[in-house]
């Protein structure tokens, strides 16, 4: 909750949030003013989880999952977003994720 003070995704920039389990990598592009969730991508749907290599919790998984929720909201013409990491530390998946939205053409 102390991120989500200064992170709120309104209609013009929504938040990024990326979560991170043991086994899965999930990333949501949410409007909170509506409480709607406007794109999202998981490496537990079958197609991502086809594009990784073997694992769907490395890296590489993310960076996979950060390149489909870039194109997905590109699509729904959202371009500018705010990057809520869930409290957990820039590095590893979180920012492969991110680098990886961020080559696909969105704006944090």
């Amino acid at each position: 909750m102390r991120s989500r003070r200064r992170l709120v995704g309104t209609p013009e920039r929504p938040r990024l949030a990326v979560y991170c389990s043991l086994r899965h990598v999930c990333a949501q592009v949410i409007n909170d003013w509506d409480e709607q969730t406007l794109v999202a991508a998981a490496t537990v749907e079958q197609e991502i989880a086809d594009e990784c290599d073997g694992s769907t919790a490395n890296a590489a998984a993310a960076a996979v999952v950060g390149r489909v929720v870039a194109q997905r909201a590109l699509a729904e013409d959202i371009e500018s977003v705010c990057f809520d990491c869930g409290g957990r530390k820039y590095h590893g998946r979180v920012k492969a994720l991110a680098d990886a939205a961020r080559e696909a053409g969105l704006e944090f």
